[in-house]
Protein backbone atom coordinates (compact mmCIF):
# COMPACT_ATOMS: atom_id res chain seq x y z
CA UNK A 1 0.00 0.00 0.00
CA UNK A 2 1.14 3.37 -1.03
CA UNK A 3 2.29 5.06 2.54
CA UNK A 4 0.48 8.11 3.87
CA UNK A 5 2.14 11.28 4.11
CA UNK A 6 2.60 12.94 7.39
CA UNK A 7 4.54 16.49 6.64
CA UNK A 8 4.13 19.56 4.08
CA UNK A 9 6.55 22.27 2.98
CA UNK A 10 4.82 25.54 4.06
CA UNK A 11 6.86 29.00 2.93
CA UNK A 12 7.44 30.91 6.08
CA UNK A 13 6.88 34.29 4.23
CA UNK A 14 3.19 33.94 2.28
CA UNK A 15 2.26 30.52 3.61
CA UNK A 16 2.04 28.61 0.11
CA UNK A 17 1.95 24.55 0.43
CA UNK A 18 3.87 22.34 -1.32
CA UNK A 19 3.77 18.90 -1.22
CA UNK A 20 7.98 18.64 -1.74
CA UNK A 21 10.56 20.87 -0.96
CA UNK A 22 11.66 23.66 -3.46
CA UNK A 23 14.31 26.08 -3.08
CA UNK A 24 12.10 28.67 -4.21
CA UNK A 25 8.46 29.48 -3.82
CA UNK A 26 6.23 29.60 -6.67
CA UNK A 27 4.04 31.86 -5.11
CA UNK A 28 6.03 34.85 -3.66
CA UNK A 29 9.30 34.00 -5.23
CA UNK A 30 10.92 33.85 -2.06
CA UNK A 31 14.06 31.52 -1.90
CA UNK A 32 14.86 29.34 0.84
CA UNK A 33 11.65 29.46 2.80
CA UNK A 34 9.73 26.44 2.45
CA UNK A 35 9.55 24.56 6.27
CA UNK A 36 8.48 21.48 6.85
CA UNK A 37 5.29 21.01 8.92
CA UNK A 38 3.84 17.89 10.31
CA UNK A 39 0.48 17.66 8.78
CA UNK A 40 -0.57 16.66 12.24
CA UNK A 41 0.16 19.29 13.81
CA UNK A 42 -1.90 22.02 11.59
CA UNK A 43 -5.12 20.22 11.28
CA UNK A 44 -4.69 20.11 15.23
CA UNK A 45 -4.15 23.89 15.27
CA UNK A 46 -6.92 23.95 13.12
CA UNK A 47 -8.94 21.76 14.56
CA UNK A 48 -8.85 23.56 18.39
CA UNK A 49 -9.67 26.98 16.82
CA UNK A 50 -12.58 25.67 14.77
CA UNK A 51 -13.97 23.70 17.92
CA UNK A 52 -13.20 26.87 19.85
CA UNK A 53 -15.07 29.40 17.59
CA UNK A 54 -17.72 27.00 17.37
CA UNK A 55 -18.98 26.06 20.84
CA UNK A 56 -20.86 28.94 21.79
CA UNK A 57 -23.54 28.63 18.86
CA UNK A 58 -23.34 24.50 19.14
CA UNK A 59 -26.63 22.29 20.48
CA UNK A 60 -25.36 19.46 22.74
CA UNK A 61 -25.34 17.11 19.95
CA UNK A 62 -22.93 19.28 18.42
CA UNK A 63 -24.95 20.79 15.41
CA UNK A 64 -24.52 24.51 14.81
CA UNK A 65 -27.49 26.64 15.41
CA UNK A 66 -28.63 30.01 15.20
CA UNK A 67 -30.23 32.63 16.77
CA UNK A 68 -32.60 35.47 16.19
CA UNK A 69 -31.11 39.02 15.76
CA UNK A 70 -33.67 39.64 18.96
CA UNK A 71 -32.31 37.45 21.27
CA UNK A 72 -29.01 38.31 21.28
CA UNK A 73 -28.37 40.18 24.52
CA UNK A 74 -27.49 43.78 23.64
CA UNK A 75 -25.16 44.03 26.79
CA UNK A 76 -22.97 42.29 25.04
CA UNK A 77 -22.13 45.63 23.14
CA UNK A 78 -21.40 47.20 26.06
CA UNK A 79 -18.05 49.68 26.07
CA UNK A 80 -14.87 49.84 28.33
CA UNK A 81 -13.71 53.62 29.48
CA UNK A 82 -10.09 53.10 28.90
CA UNK A 83 -9.74 55.95 31.71
CA UNK A 84 -8.16 58.44 28.67
CA UNK A 85 -11.00 60.83 27.06
CA UNK A 86 -8.79 61.08 23.63
CA UNK A 87 -8.23 57.26 23.43
CA UNK A 88 -12.22 56.71 23.96
CA UNK A 89 -12.66 59.65 21.63
CA UNK A 90 -10.90 58.15 18.54
CA UNK A 91 -11.82 54.35 19.42
CA UNK A 92 -16.17 55.89 19.41
CA UNK A 93 -16.47 56.61 23.25
CA UNK A 94 -14.60 53.39 24.93
CA UNK A 95 -13.03 49.74 24.63
CA UNK A 96 -15.46 47.45 23.27
CA UNK A 97 -15.73 44.12 24.31
CA UNK A 98 -14.44 41.25 22.11
CA UNK A 99 -12.56 43.70 19.74
CA UNK A 100 -9.04 43.45 18.46
CA UNK A 101 -7.42 47.04 18.05
CA UNK A 102 -4.42 47.27 16.30
CA UNK A 103 -1.72 50.27 17.21
CA UNK A 104 0.67 51.67 14.90
CA UNK A 105 3.15 54.30 14.88
CA UNK A 106 7.14 55.09 14.80
CA UNK A 107 9.20 53.84 17.26
CA UNK A 108 9.75 55.89 20.48
CA UNK A 109 6.17 58.09 19.74
CA UNK A 110 5.00 56.66 22.71
CA UNK A 111 2.86 53.71 21.87
CA UNK A 112 3.83 51.14 24.64
CA UNK A 113 3.56 54.52 27.04
CA UNK A 114 -0.45 55.13 26.10
CA UNK A 115 -1.02 51.51 26.67
CA UNK A 116 0.51 51.51 29.83
CA UNK A 117 -1.12 54.03 31.28
CA UNK A 118 -4.88 52.97 29.77
CA UNK A 119 -4.02 49.52 31.49
CA UNK A 120 -3.71 51.30 34.87
CA UNK A 121 -6.53 53.82 34.31
CA UNK A 122 -9.10 51.75 32.32
CA UNK A 123 -12.73 51.54 34.50
CA UNK A 124 -12.56 47.40 34.75
CA UNK A 125 -12.29 45.32 37.72
CA UNK A 126 -10.86 42.70 35.38
CA UNK A 127 -7.48 41.63 35.29
CA UNK A 128 -5.22 43.40 32.27
CA UNK A 129 -2.30 41.11 30.81
CA UNK A 130 0.88 43.02 29.51
CA UNK A 131 2.55 40.84 27.10
CA UNK A 132 6.18 41.75 26.09
CA UNK A 133 8.00 40.63 23.95
CA UNK A 134 10.52 43.52 23.05
CA UNK A 135 11.10 44.17 27.09
CA UNK A 136 11.76 42.35 30.58
CA UNK A 137 9.47 42.62 32.97
CA UNK A 138 12.29 45.01 34.67
CA UNK A 139 12.18 47.42 32.17
CA UNK A 140 8.10 47.33 32.15
CA UNK A 141 8.35 48.45 35.53
CA UNK A 142 10.60 50.98 35.25
CA UNK A 143 8.14 52.48 32.88
CA UNK A 144 5.39 52.17 35.33
CA UNK A 145 7.43 54.17 38.03
CA UNK A 146 8.80 57.01 35.17
CA UNK A 147 5.03 57.55 34.69
CA UNK A 148 3.96 57.54 38.30
CA UNK A 149 1.71 54.35 37.95
CA UNK A 150 3.16 52.42 41.35
CA UNK A 151 5.58 55.78 42.85
CA UNK A 152 4.18 56.82 46.00
CA UNK A 153 3.23 55.95 49.67
CA UNK A 154 0.10 53.35 50.20
CA UNK A 155 -1.80 56.14 52.38
CA UNK A 156 -1.18 58.96 49.44
CA UNK A 157 -1.25 56.74 46.05
CA UNK A 158 -3.60 58.12 43.75
CA UNK A 159 -6.57 56.26 42.49
CA UNK A 160 -4.98 55.35 39.20
CA UNK A 161 -1.97 54.15 41.06
CA UNK A 162 -3.68 51.92 42.81
CA UNK A 163 -5.14 50.24 39.87
CA UNK A 164 -2.41 49.50 38.20
CA UNK A 165 -1.87 46.99 40.95
CA UNK A 166 -4.21 44.68 38.52
CA UNK A 167 -1.72 44.72 35.68
CA UNK A 168 0.01 41.39 35.03
CA UNK A 169 2.90 41.27 33.00
CA UNK A 170 4.36 38.27 30.98
CA UNK A 171 7.56 38.49 29.03
CA UNK A 172 7.05 35.69 26.28
CA UNK A 173 6.63 35.78 22.21
CA UNK A 174 5.38 32.11 22.15
CA UNK A 175 1.82 31.97 21.31
CA UNK A 176 1.38 28.38 23.19
CA UNK A 177 2.94 30.18 26.61
CA UNK A 178 0.56 32.95 26.18
CA UNK A 179 -2.15 31.05 25.21
CA UNK A 180 -1.93 28.88 28.63
CA UNK A 181 -1.91 32.03 30.60
CA UNK A 182 -4.27 33.55 29.27
CA UNK A 183 -6.82 30.32 30.29
CA UNK A 184 -5.28 31.09 34.01
CA UNK A 185 -5.68 34.68 34.07
CA UNK A 186 -8.77 35.22 31.83
CA UNK A 187 -7.91 38.73 32.00
CA UNK A 188 -10.61 41.57 29.98
CA UNK A 189 -7.51 43.67 28.80
CA UNK A 190 -5.06 42.20 26.77
CA UNK A 191 -1.65 43.99 25.52
CA UNK A 192 0.50 42.80 23.10
CA UNK A 193 3.50 44.75 22.82
CA UNK A 194 4.29 43.80 19.91
CA UNK A 195 2.80 41.86 17.35
CA UNK A 196 5.88 41.48 15.13
CA UNK A 197 7.63 39.44 18.27
CA UNK A 198 4.80 36.70 18.20
CA UNK A 199 5.83 33.72 16.50
CA UNK A 200 4.32 29.65 17.39
CA UNK A 201 6.60 26.70 16.67
CA UNK A 202 3.74 25.21 14.43
CA UNK A 203 4.17 27.61 11.92
CA UNK A 204 8.00 27.99 12.35
CA UNK A 205 10.79 29.31 14.73
CA UNK A 206 11.13 32.77 13.08
CA UNK A 207 8.90 35.31 14.68
CA UNK A 208 7.44 38.26 12.41
CA UNK A 209 6.76 36.86 9.03
CA UNK A 210 3.85 36.85 7.13
CA UNK A 211 2.73 33.67 8.00
CA UNK A 212 3.65 33.72 11.95
CA UNK A 213 1.73 37.29 12.53
CA UNK A 214 -1.31 35.98 10.71
CA UNK A 215 -1.33 33.21 12.45
CA UNK A 216 -1.13 34.07 16.13
CA UNK A 217 -2.99 37.30 15.68
CA UNK A 218 -5.89 35.10 14.64
CA UNK A 219 -5.56 32.88 17.63
CA UNK A 220 -5.40 35.83 19.95
CA UNK A 221 -7.97 37.66 18.27
CA UNK A 222 -10.40 34.34 18.24
CA UNK A 223 -9.69 34.04 22.39
CA UNK A 224 -10.99 37.82 22.97
CA UNK A 225 -13.94 36.76 20.72
CA UNK A 226 -15.00 34.28 23.23
CA UNK A 227 -14.24 35.48 26.46
CA UNK A 228 -16.06 38.89 26.51
CA UNK A 229 -12.12 40.73 26.33
CA UNK A 230 -10.40 43.41 24.58
CA UNK A 231 -7.25 43.46 22.49
CA UNK A 232 -4.60 45.48 22.21
CA UNK A 233 -1.87 44.65 19.54
CA UNK A 234 1.11 47.07 18.87
CA UNK A 235 2.67 47.41 15.46
CA UNK A 236 5.87 48.74 13.59
CA UNK A 237 5.58 50.98 10.57
CA UNK A 238 7.40 50.79 7.60
CA UNK A 239 9.48 53.69 6.17
CA UNK A 240 6.58 54.76 4.66
CA UNK A 241 4.84 55.17 7.29
CA UNK A 242 2.04 52.01 6.85
CA UNK A 243 1.69 49.60 9.57
CA UNK A 244 4.58 46.69 8.67
CA UNK A 245 3.48 43.37 8.04
CA UNK A 246 0.58 41.33 5.89
CA UNK A 247 -2.19 43.89 4.99
CA UNK A 248 -4.56 40.94 6.03
CA UNK A 249 -3.62 41.63 10.05
CA UNK A 250 -5.40 44.93 9.00
CA UNK A 251 -8.45 43.32 7.77
CA UNK A 252 -8.71 40.82 10.85
CA UNK A 253 -8.90 43.54 13.55
CA UNK A 254 -11.94 45.80 14.22
CA UNK A 255 -9.81 49.51 14.66
CA UNK A 256 -6.52 50.55 12.88
CA UNK A 257 -5.16 53.44 15.13
CA UNK A 258 -1.67 55.73 13.74
CA UNK A 259 0.13 57.30 16.75
CA UNK A 260 2.02 60.20 14.53
CA UNK A 261 4.21 63.23 16.14
CA UNK A 262 4.08 66.50 14.85
CA UNK A 263 7.37 68.34 14.10
CA UNK A 264 7.17 71.00 16.88
CA UNK A 265 4.10 72.46 18.71
CA UNK A 266 3.74 76.43 17.75
CA UNK A 267 4.86 76.88 21.48
CA UNK A 268 8.33 75.34 20.49
CA UNK A 269 7.91 73.92 24.03
CA UNK A 270 4.96 71.31 23.44
CA UNK A 271 5.70 68.03 22.33
CA UNK A 272 2.41 67.27 21.03
CA UNK A 273 0.90 63.31 19.20
CA UNK A 274 -2.10 62.92 17.39
CA UNK A 275 -4.21 59.92 17.47
CA UNK A 276 -5.79 58.70 14.69
CA UNK A 277 -8.34 55.89 13.80
CA UNK A 278 -8.19 54.84 9.62
CA UNK A 279 -10.94 51.88 10.29
CA UNK A 280 -13.03 51.88 13.23
CA UNK A 281 -16.22 48.94 12.74
CA UNK A 282 -17.81 50.56 16.11
CA UNK A 283 -16.85 54.35 15.42
CA UNK A 284 -16.06 57.04 13.24
CA UNK A 285 -12.88 57.84 11.75
CA UNK A 286 -12.90 61.91 11.53
CA UNK A 287 -11.96 61.99 14.98
CA UNK A 288 -8.07 62.94 16.41
CA UNK A 289 -7.23 62.74 19.84
CA UNK A 290 -4.41 65.07 20.59
CA UNK A 291 -1.78 64.34 23.11
CA UNK A 292 1.56 66.60 24.67
CA UNK A 293 4.44 64.30 25.89
CA UNK A 294 5.84 65.08 29.25
CA UNK A 295 7.94 63.84 32.04
CA UNK A 296 5.03 62.23 33.24
CA UNK A 297 4.26 60.62 30.26
CA UNK A 298 1.11 61.46 27.99
CA UNK A 299 -1.13 63.99 28.89
CA UNK A 300 -4.49 64.71 27.18
CA UNK A 301 -5.34 68.23 25.43
CA UNK A 302 -9.07 68.56 25.84
CA UNK A 303 -9.06 71.96 23.91
CA UNK A 304 -6.81 72.26 21.46
CA UNK A 305 -8.14 75.58 20.42
CA UNK A 306 -5.37 77.49 20.39
CA UNK A 307 -2.81 74.77 20.16
CA UNK A 308 -1.87 75.63 16.42
CA UNK A 309 -2.19 79.18 16.24
CA UNK A 310 0.69 81.32 16.74
CA UNK A 311 0.33 84.13 18.87
CA UNK A 312 2.09 87.54 17.04
CA UNK A 313 2.27 91.09 18.35
CA UNK A 314 0.59 93.67 15.53
CA UNK A 315 0.18 92.73 11.95
CA UNK A 316 -0.19 89.17 9.84
CA UNK A 317 3.10 88.87 7.80
CA UNK A 318 2.40 87.76 4.09
CA UNK A 319 1.46 84.23 3.28
CA UNK A 320 -0.71 83.89 6.82
CA UNK A 321 -4.49 82.43 6.80
CA UNK A 322 -6.24 81.57 9.94
CA UNK A 323 -8.37 78.48 8.89
CA UNK A 324 -11.40 77.02 11.00
CA UNK A 325 -11.58 73.88 10.16
CA UNK A 326 -13.21 70.44 11.75
CA UNK A 327 -11.71 67.13 12.78
CA UNK A 328 -14.40 64.97 14.04
CA UNK A 329 -16.74 66.58 16.48
CA UNK A 330 -14.18 69.33 17.50
CA UNK A 331 -13.76 72.68 15.55
CA UNK A 332 -10.41 74.32 15.69
CA UNK A 333 -8.47 77.08 14.26
CA UNK A 334 -5.23 76.41 12.04
CA UNK A 335 -2.72 78.63 10.83
CA UNK A 336 -1.63 77.73 7.18
CA UNK A 337 1.41 79.37 5.86
CA UNK A 338 2.51 80.07 2.24
CA UNK A 339 5.44 80.79 0.31
CA UNK A 340 5.88 81.60 -3.60
CA UNK A 341 9.24 81.80 -4.78
CA UNK A 342 10.68 81.47 -8.69
CA UNK A 343 10.71 78.00 -9.88
CA UNK A 344 14.26 76.82 -10.10
CA UNK A 345 13.74 74.36 -13.08
CA UNK A 346 11.68 75.02 -16.24
CA UNK A 347 8.60 73.55 -14.07
CA UNK A 348 6.96 74.36 -11.30
CA UNK A 349 6.40 72.27 -8.20
CA UNK A 350 4.74 71.84 -4.89
CA UNK A 351 6.36 71.50 -1.14
CA UNK A 352 3.21 70.02 1.06
CA UNK A 353 3.11 67.61 3.60
CA UNK A 354 0.84 68.64 5.72
CA UNK A 355 -1.98 69.50 3.51
CA UNK A 356 -2.21 67.24 0.17
CA UNK A 357 -0.41 68.79 -2.71
CA UNK A 358 -2.92 67.86 -4.88
CA UNK A 359 -5.08 69.96 -3.19
CA UNK A 360 -2.68 72.37 -3.09
CA UNK A 361 -2.40 72.71 -6.86
CA UNK A 362 -6.18 72.67 -8.01
CA UNK A 363 -6.25 75.79 -5.45
CA UNK A 364 -3.28 77.54 -7.15
CA UNK A 365 -4.83 76.85 -10.45
CA UNK A 366 -8.08 78.51 -9.53
CA UNK A 367 -6.55 81.65 -8.29
CA UNK A 368 -4.77 81.50 -11.56
CA UNK A 369 -7.40 80.81 -13.73
CA UNK A 370 -10.33 82.98 -12.27
CA UNK A 371 -7.98 85.58 -10.44
CA UNK A 372 -4.99 85.74 -13.59
CA UNK A 373 -2.60 85.06 -10.57
CA UNK A 374 0.69 84.19 -12.40
CA UNK A 375 1.70 80.96 -10.56
CA UNK A 376 2.85 78.89 -13.17
CA UNK A 377 6.27 80.00 -12.61
CA UNK A 378 6.76 79.77 -8.84
CA UNK A 379 7.46 76.96 -6.57
CA UNK A 380 4.56 76.54 -4.05
CA UNK A 381 6.03 75.67 -0.17
CA UNK A 382 2.90 75.23 1.85
CA UNK A 383 3.04 74.32 6.13
CA UNK A 384 0.77 74.39 8.43
CA UNK A 385 1.90 75.84 12.17
CA UNK A 386 1.85 72.89 14.79
CA UNK A 387 2.57 70.14 11.83
CA UNK A 388 -1.20 68.42 12.18
CA UNK A 389 -2.10 67.09 8.60
CA UNK A 390 -5.59 68.67 7.23
CA UNK A 391 -7.50 66.19 5.45
CA UNK A 392 -10.84 68.60 5.44
CA UNK A 393 -12.14 70.36 2.30
CA UNK A 394 -13.04 73.54 4.29
CA UNK A 395 -9.54 74.57 4.03
CA UNK A 396 -9.25 75.80 0.67
CA UNK A 397 -10.71 79.16 1.01
CA UNK A 398 -7.82 79.53 3.85
CA UNK A 399 -5.38 78.22 1.43
CA UNK A 400 -6.41 80.15 -1.43
CA UNK A 401 -6.06 83.76 0.82
CA UNK A 402 -2.54 82.63 2.02
CA UNK A 403 -1.01 81.69 -1.61
CA UNK A 404 -2.91 85.28 -3.08
CA UNK A 405 -1.01 86.77 0.10
CA UNK A 406 2.52 85.23 -0.30
CA UNK A 407 2.21 85.92 -4.45
CA UNK A 408 1.35 89.40 -4.39
CA UNK A 409 2.90 90.37 -0.52
CA UNK A 410 -0.60 91.95 1.03
CA UNK A 411 -1.05 90.68 4.36
CA UNK A 412 -4.62 89.65 5.22
CA UNK A 413 -6.15 91.50 7.85
CA UNK A 414 -5.09 90.37 11.52
CA UNK A 415 -8.10 88.27 13.80
CA UNK A 416 -9.89 86.81 10.32
CA UNK A 417 -10.68 83.55 10.16
CA UNK A 418 -12.26 81.66 6.71
CA UNK A 419 -13.76 78.58 6.49
CA UNK A 420 -15.25 77.04 2.84
CA UNK A 421 -14.82 74.77 -0.08
CA UNK A 422 -13.44 75.64 -3.75
CA UNK A 423 -15.06 74.78 -6.60
CA UNK A 424 -13.21 74.51 -10.40
CA UNK A 425 -15.38 77.58 -11.41
CA UNK A 426 -13.80 79.62 -8.88
CA UNK A 427 -17.02 78.91 -6.37
CA UNK A 428 -17.21 78.72 -2.44
CA UNK A 429 -19.29 75.88 -1.75
CA UNK A 430 -21.09 75.02 1.89
CA UNK A 431 -18.88 73.20 4.71
CA UNK A 432 -20.83 71.43 7.86
CA UNK A 433 -21.10 72.71 10.71
CA UNK A 434 -20.77 76.26 9.64
CA UNK A 435 -22.35 78.00 12.92
CA UNK A 436 -19.83 75.99 14.84
CA UNK A 437 -16.59 77.25 13.02
CA UNK A 438 -18.21 80.59 13.92
CA UNK A 439 -18.62 80.25 17.49
CA UNK A 440 -15.05 78.43 17.88
CA UNK A 441 -13.57 81.93 15.76
CA UNK A 442 -15.33 84.45 18.23
CA UNK A 443 -14.57 82.77 21.09
CA UNK A 444 -11.05 82.93 20.19
CA UNK A 445 -11.11 86.63 19.52
CA UNK A 446 -11.34 86.41 15.83
CA UNK A 447 -14.18 89.50 14.79
CA UNK A 448 -14.38 89.35 11.61
CA UNK A 449 -15.16 85.44 9.64
CA UNK A 450 -15.20 84.96 5.86
CA UNK A 451 -17.23 81.52 4.80
CA UNK A 452 -19.86 80.34 2.63
CA UNK A 453 -24.16 80.60 2.81
CA UNK A 454 -26.03 78.37 4.97
CA UNK A 455 -25.41 74.45 4.35
CA UNK A 456 -28.03 72.17 4.24
CA UNK A 457 -28.85 71.73 7.88
CA UNK A 458 -28.77 75.65 8.82
CA UNK A 459 -30.80 78.45 8.45
CA UNK A 460 -29.99 81.90 6.95
CA UNK A 461 -30.95 83.78 10.07
CA UNK A 462 -28.54 81.92 12.00
CA UNK A 463 -25.62 83.06 10.41
CA UNK A 464 -26.97 86.87 9.84
CA UNK A 465 -27.30 87.27 13.91
CA UNK A 466 -24.38 89.54 14.35
CA UNK A 467 -22.21 91.84 12.59
CA UNK A 468 -18.44 90.45 11.22
CA UNK A 469 -19.54 87.70 9.06
CA UNK A 470 -18.68 87.85 5.48
CA UNK A 471 -20.99 85.53 2.92
CA UNK A 472 -19.30 85.45 -0.01
CA UNK A 473 -19.85 82.94 -3.19
CA UNK A 474 -17.08 83.11 -4.79
CA UNK A 475 -12.77 82.85 -4.35
CA UNK A 476 -13.08 86.50 -6.90
CA UNK A 477 -15.93 87.83 -4.20
CA UNK A 478 -13.64 86.77 -1.37
CA UNK A 479 -10.14 88.19 -2.26
CA UNK A 480 -11.90 91.36 -3.13
CA UNK A 481 -13.64 91.57 0.47
CA UNK A 482 -10.20 90.56 2.40
CA UNK A 483 -7.78 92.93 0.88
CA UNK A 484 -9.87 95.81 -0.27
CA UNK A 485 -11.37 96.50 3.46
Amino acid sequence: MKKSKTCIFKCSSCGHEEPKWLGRCPECGEWNTLIETSISGALSGALRTSARRGSATKTEQGIPRSLPLSAIDPQEGNRVSSGIGELDRVLGGGIMKRSAILVGGEPGIGKSTLLLQAAAAAETTGRILYISGEESAGQVRMRADRLGLLAGPEDNRSKQAGQAERIEIVCSARLEDISAILDAVKPVIIIVDSVQTLFSPEIGLVPGTVNQMKYCSFELISWVKEHDAALFLVAHVTKDGIIAGPKTLEHMVDTVLYFEQNDQASGGSLDSRFLRASKNRFGSVDELGIFTMGEKGLKEVKDPSTLFLIQREGELPPGVAAAAVLEGSRCFLVEIQALTVPAKGSLSRVYSDRIDSGRVSRVAATLEKHLKLRLQDHDLYINVAGGIRINEVGVELALAGAIYSARTGLALPSQTALAGELSLAGEVRPVRRLNTRIKTSRSLGFGRFFGPGADSGETEAALADSDGIHRITSVKNAITLLFTQ
